[in-house]
């Protein structure tokens, strides 16, 4: 069962995807002619930089959750054993 961190960052780093489409599609920042606002483009950076934040979070609830494959095995140490 997914835990709710997980599933509230996976929402909170696609609604900022989502105000980056909404930018692209109302003229902010457009791609051929090449022109952009002050506005967009700090405004995508900004909604860039949260989804990054939450994706991430996301990402190491995954791998905590064992969801992305097998956890990485704890290093051994390469001291002798005192008997």
């Amino acid at each position: 069962m997914l835990s709710m961190m997980l599933v509230l960052s996976l929402v909170l780093g696609i609604l900022p995807l989502l105000g980056v489409i909404w930018i692209l599609l109302s003229g902010m920042i457009r791609v051929w002619p090449p022109a952009a606002t002050v506005d967009g483009l700090f405004m995508s950076l900004i909604l860039l930089a949260l989804s990054l934040c939450f994706l991430l979070n996301a990402y190491w609830e995954m791998r905590d959750h064992g969801l992305l494959g097998k956890k990485p095995a704890p290093a051994k140490s390469s001291a002798p054993k005192a008997t």
